[in-house]
């Protein structure tokens, strides 16, 4: 599961679509407007004219919480209140927590008069789906978290049957109200292959309709083309933005846009373009093995990248990645003519086939030749799973018919061996 935080605006839509099919009585008011640093306000109100007729609330949709404790929550507003806020605080750099970035996205949706907060979360463990639920929602969750009930839910459990009233506080006169809005979230959070969702706070109204004031959710991305007519539309998906304050580079921002148009999985973070040692490791729990044994191994600082390829990626694809790796890695020689390593590693894999996945890899070494031999790279390859002999054979060939330097083990060498190979090379033992 590659789990992906949206926005705010994104899943209040999805919400809006989805929940009436499980609870009938959810009546979202569908009133939502994204302002953005380029929004013309007078044009907006022409698109969205409830802004000037009702009271809003403004807040950033950019990927963090506690925007009422940051003060960057308006309440209450009228639209020249609302114009105001945008003014102020579109642009501007703001820190969060420990981390700094501008703010460049604000929601802005109806003003929603309420006495009592709510607090609502479906989360999931290797044998559960967990609800979480509260009296107590609002700003001050983490502070009542002890006030809050957690009702797991086995795996693929039918939750119109599961007996959820015995397992929740006493909801008195809202029993009636509750229940089935739980029920009913909690099959749109399997239906739509949520991998968090939660909503804090929620308000009830005098006459018991649901409102989701403030809503975070992760989906898992590798399930989109399962959905195409919600989320998964290729025409017009649901966005995957970046962490709030994270710039991505073009490398960065180029493999998670191929990561989006597969249903493989691609990552990469840059983590040191000078650094000597990179990784193109297939699986992400690998892809966490072998960089700590390249931090455990003293190597750390040298350290390019972080990312994975899994989910038996097209022959093409892995060639675009790969392709992406060597050329960060041979941008930047080392000006002392040190040599650089790359790691072409992974466990052994169950269907990922590794002779397609190394054909593109091979090819875009082929491609490379010249930039390789400048910034003077060394390969280590450690691989097993499908067609594993055919491919790593290809490797041993194109290192043989080019001259870059390209040591080739299978299964039967320890997964990390390799990185050890490259610390013994560094102190001259090899």
């Amino acid at each position: 599961m590659a789990q992906k935080n949206i926005y705010e605006y994104d899943a209040k839509k999805l919400l809006a679509t989805q929940l009436p099919k499980y609870y009938p009585e959810f009546e979202y008011h569908n009133k939502l407007a994204i302002v953005l640093c380029e929004t013309d306000l007078n044009q907006l109100l022409l698109e969205e004219p409830w802004i000037e007729s009702e009271k809003v609330v403004v807040k950033p949709d950019q990927l963090f919480g506690k925007r009422g404790k940051a003060n960057l929550l308006l309440l209450d507003a009228d639209f020249d209140e609302m114009k105001q806020f945008c003014i102020e605080n579109l642009d501007r750099v703001c820190e969060i927590g420990n981390v700094r970035g501008e703010l460049k996205r604000l929601i802005v949706e109806p003003f929603i008069p309420h006495e009592k907060e709510y607090y609502i979360s479906i989360t999931s463990d290797r044998e559960n789906d967990i609800i979480h639920f509260s009296f107590e929602g609002g700003i001050f969750i983490e502070e009542n978290w002890d006030k809050v009930s957690h009702i797991p839910v086995p795996l693929g459990a039918d939750i119109n049957t599961f007996d959820l009233a015995s397992k929740l506080p006493n909801l008195g006169g809202l029993k009636d109200t509750l229940i089935p809005f739980i029920k009913g979230l909690f099959q749109v959070y399997v239906d739509q292959d949520f991998a968090f969702l939660e909503i804090n706070p929620f308000a009830i109204t005098d006459d018991k309709k649901i409102v989701p004031l403030d809503v975070k959710a992760r989906l898992d991305d590798t399930a989109m083309f399962l959905h195409p007519d919600t989320w998964g539309n290729p025409d017009n998906p649901i966005e995957f933005p970046a962490g709030f304050g994270q710039k991505l580079s073009e490398e960065e921002a180029m493999i998670r846009d191929l990561d989006e148009k597969t249903g493989a999985s691609l990552k990469l973070k840059i983590l040191n373009k000078d650094g000597r040692v990179w990784t193109m490791v297939a699986g992400g729990g690998a892809s966490v093995i072998y960089t700590d044994t390249v931090v455990d191994l003293g190597l750390g600082s040298e350290l390019g990248n972080y990312g994975e390829y899994s989910g038996n990626p097209s022959r093409e694809h892995t060639e675009i990645y790969a392709q992406t790796i060597i050329d960060l890695i041979t941008a930047n020689p080392d000006p002392s003519g040190k040599p650089k390593y790359l790691i072409i590693g992974g466990g052994i894999a169950n269907f990922t086939d590794v002779k397609a996945t190394f054909t593109g890899i091979v090819s875009a070494i082929r491609n490379s030749v010249n930039k390789l031999k400048r910034a003077n790279v060394k390969i280590f390859v450690r691989r097993g799973g499908p067609n594993e002999k055919q491919g790593l054979e290809l490797m041993k060939q194109v290192g043989k018919e080019t001259g870059i330097p390209i040591e080739v083990y299978d299964r039967y060498t320890h997964m990390t061996r390799v990185v050890e190979l490259i610390k013994k090379t560094e102190e001259g033992k090899t």
